[in-house]
């Protein structure tokens, strides 16, 4: 071969051998950056060209598809429809051909649309048979009888939320928010429809926030509801070992290196009150004092224990509770009556209750009980798991006798379920909020049940948020407390063989 055939053949050589480099590059380095570009639209016209798999609750749908109509683009053959949407939105999340997806739906995205990789020889069954690729379900630990009750009583006091616990397992049972939205009416891609939809879902144009998932998002001043922990941490450092014994609280109590008395409400007995009359009547002296005899250390300690100070994967994301880490005397006084910056979600207060009611040992917050292949075939089931131990069984058996005064004779009567030998422990709160506590404060119950073979099968917290109504007419006891009630009594009766 001559020198310019020579140079011709290596120069159709390296082309080749470039095309071939370029090639894989294409197909294997640059494939997940190219597969989910925003612009690649067969990716999109896939993922919507079958049903998506559904949440299940109770053995049933919350969610389904549907074909698209003459409104969307036909590429997009199927959308998402939601079963009483606005309350299961909390849960689910919404999933939308135009504004994407959350929650469960978005972290649970892979099984739904089977692109899941535990799935991968599924659809290679069906690839060879011929058959469209399915999507799997999320089976929840949700009972759907616990989420209408709380949905409905919080439609009835306007904003709130409410998240109830398995306290065994730490099965999440409910978690409703109010306002609240229907993702079906987005799920789509029209412009007219589906954004006109999403545009008045918006914060800025609507002040309610329906979007935000007050169970898990939204942080609280908790009020009195935080003497729980406060009161564990008296019991677990041995602050005070007798929940009937004095406590050494004068009324008032001025809180040392300051001028400012700590107030109490009303004319209620609290000098020197014992734990258990200090929860029952809700003794900022009390609870004022223990905190500060503790201190910050011990308070924060215990604070812990419960979940305070970490975000919490459920597997949605719960924004994290607060206990303030650096704080004097008197602020830690504050912070354990669930002033100064304390706050609180929701769920975390929920996690409160559950781990009292589960004498001591707080289990890990979960809402997916299994995921399913399409042949509900089970690829992966939650095993329950223990996340801390605040309490030692005898002293959160003490805080159970404490809580269970608080609902038989105090500030919590509207918890009471006369039924069944049901026994019913919680705790009112009453949060102050606004510059000079100039808003209307948020009402707060927190509380737990126990059947009569001594067994806790659900543990809750509700929280509303009333802004009309009138000042003197806002407790926890009066707002808060028949929610958590409705809501007990609807897993109990849920039962079986109840």
């Amino acid at each position: 071969m001559n020198k310019p055939l020579r140079r011709i053949a290596i120069f159709c050589g390296l082309l080749v051998l470039a095309l071939l480099i370029r090639d894989n590059w294409i197909q294997y380095v640059q494939a997940d950056s190219l597969k989910d570009d925003p612009k690649n639209r067969r990716v999109a016209i896939a993922r919507y060209a079958t049903p998506r798999g559904d949440i299940i609750v109770d053995g049933n749908p919350i969610t389904g598809s549907t074909k698209t109509s003459g409104d969307d683009f036909n590429d997009f053959e199927y959308k998402r429809t939601y079963k009483d949407g606005a309350m299961w939105a909390p849960v689910t999340g919404y999933a939308s051909q135009a504004f994407g997806a959350t929650q469960l739906e978005s972290i649970e995205d892979g099984i739904l649309t089977g692109d899941d990789d535990r799935l991968f020889f599924r659809r290679t069954l069906d690839m060879v048979t011929g058959k469209k690729q399915e999507g799997g379900n999320v089976v929840t630990t949700l009972n759907a009888a616990a989420q209408k009750a709380a949905y409905n009583g919080l439609l009835k006091q306007g904003k709130g939320a409410v998240a109830a616990i398995d306290p065994s397992t730490g099965a999440i049972l409910a978690l409703a928010s109010t306002p609240s939205y229907d993702p079906s009416t987005f799920a789509g891609n029209s412009t007219k429809v589906d954004g006109e939809a999403w545009k008045k879902l918006q914060k800025k144009n609507n002040p309610d926030n329906p979007m935000l998932n007050r169970a898990l998002r939204e942080i609280y001043p908790p009020g009195s509801t935080f003497k729980v922990v406060t009161a564990a941490a008296a019991l677990e450092h041995d602050l005070y070992t007798d929940p009937d014994a004095k406590t050494e609280s004068p009324d008032p109590w001025i809180m040392p290196g300051t001028t400012t008395k700590l107030p109490n409400e009303g004319t209620i007995p609290c000098e020197n009150a014992t734990l258990r009359q200090a929860l029952r009547f809700s003794c900022n002296t009390v609870f004022g004092k223990v905190g500060f005899d503790l201190g910050k250390d011990k308070m924060l300690e215990t604070a812990k224990k419960f979940g305070f100070n970490e975000e919490q994967f459920i597997p949605v994301r719960s924004s994290a509770s607060n206990f303030p880490e650096e704080m004097d005397k008197p602020q830690t006084a504050l912070s354990s009556i669930g002033q100064f910056e304390t706050a609180t979600t929701p769920l975390q207060m929920a996690m409160v209750a559950s781990a009292v009611a589960n004498n001591g040992t707080l289990m890990k917050p979960y809402m997916i009980d299994k995921r399913q292949a399409p042949n509900l075939d089970v690829i992966e089931q939650t095993d329950p798991e223990k996340m801390s131990q605040p309490l030692s069984e005898e002293n959160a058996q003490i805080l159970q006798s404490m809580m269970e005064t608080v609902v038989k004779e105090g500030t919590g009567t509207n918890a009471q379920i006369n039924e069944n030998g049901v026994t019913v422990g919680g705790k009112t709160g009453t949060a102050q909020r606004g510059v000079d506590n100039s808003q209307n404060p948020y009402a707060w119950f927190i509380s737990y049940a126990k059947t009569s073979d001594g067994s806790s099968p659900v543990a809750v917290a509700v929280v509303v948020e009333d802004e009309s109504a009138n000042r003197g007419d806002i407790s926890g006891g009066g707002l808060a407390a028949p929610i958590a009630k409705d809501v007990m009594k609807a897993v109990i009766d849920s039962k079986p063989g109840s």
